[in-house]
């Protein structure tokens, strides 16, 4: 390999983990967000779930995202404002439904073992879509504007690769951690033992957190993509609230400021969902369906006897 080479690639991966730092915020609630779709499915079938959405999240990177985003950026850098605007009212749709569910609305989930398997892996391909489309615009945004086409490819490539390798690397962990706890359950050495089994006891506490924690991170990203975007297409209020939480929280120090402007955006992603929700519901009892607000959720036949 020549040295002019190996320099391309020093600069490519150098601006790569630059570019990532930027998006570590969203790649955390990625990581957050996911475990809730393989919640329930039989061990056997967990880690083959988070591959095939893994590879989903491959695809959106590679087929979708970087492609377009390239292109909208050279001609038509306009749309991409309010392509964020509908990932992010996504989100916060997807998360308002979850919060309805912990109030009761919606019905149980039956058997989760027979959860809908090819339902639940598209559902969470079309969220690591949004979270995935945030991730490497904010990358994108982040990289040096004098570099040419094909190391900015080379570079959101890299991003891709080590983003989608970090965040499905830590689902597995999460969603096997159990397994391991009941393996050191069986060791014969005492302290292995007893340490196994907290592991595996805690588990079920750990995967409700996660749970609450992955909603909160749909609002709060759907709710300030929305916020920030809108400001770029003309409704400048929304986050000329959220500037002024900042600066008013500002003087408390930045880890203050930063729950502030995550609480008013969650909070505004939470009405902004329940809006999409009422949408929804309403046009479906229009057109005499039935909508269920954990669609995503059911077994196939449970599916499609709502309809």
């Amino acid at each position: 390999m020549s040295v002019g080479l190996l320099a391309v690639v020093d600069d490519i991966l150098s601006a790569a983990v630059k570019a990532s730092a930027k998006a570590a915020g969203v790649v955390i609630d990625d990581a957050a967000v996911t475990p809730q779709y393989v919640q329930g499915l039989t061990p056997a079938r967990e880690l083959p779930v988070v591959g095939k959405i893994a590879l989903g999240s491959i695809a959106n990177k590679f087929i979708v995202i970087i492609p377009i985003a390239l292109l909208l950026t050279a001609f038509a850098p306009w749309v991409l404002p309010y392509l964020l605007i509908v990932g992010g009212t996504y989100l916060c749709f997807e998360g308002a439904e979850k919060v309805l569910e912990w109030f009761g609305f919606g019905h149980g989930h039956g058997d989760e073992g027979e959860r809908d398997e090819n339902r639940l892996v598209w559902g969470a391909i079309r969220t690591d879509l949004i979270l995935s489309t945030e991730i490497m615009l904010i990358s994108l945004a982040s990289l040096d504007k004098n570099l040419g086409i094909w190391q900015t490819l080379g570079v959101l490539a890299v991003i891709a690769l080590i983003m989608t390798g970090v965040v499905y690397g830590a689902v597995a962990l999460l969603v096997k951690i159990d397994d391991i706890g009941l393996g050191m359950a069986k060791s014969p050495v005492r302290r292995v033992r007893h340490t196994g089994a907290r592991i595996a006891r805690s588990m079920p506490a750990v995967f409700r957190v996660i749970s609450v924690v992955g909603t909160v991170a749909m609002l709060w990203v759907g709710g300030h993509l929305a916020i920030v975007n809108l400001g770029e297409v003309g409704l400048h209020w929304p986050a000329d609230l959220l500037h002024g939480v900042d600066e008013l929280l500002a003087p408390l120090g930045a880890v203050v400021a930063w729950v502030g402007d995550t609480a008013v955006s969650a909070v505004a992603g939470l009405l902004l969902g329940l809006v999409v929700v009422g949408v929804v519901l309403g046009v479906g009892r229009m057109l005499g369906k039935r909508p269920r607000l954990d669609e995503g959720h059911r077994a196939p036949e449970d599916a499609s006897a709502a309809h």
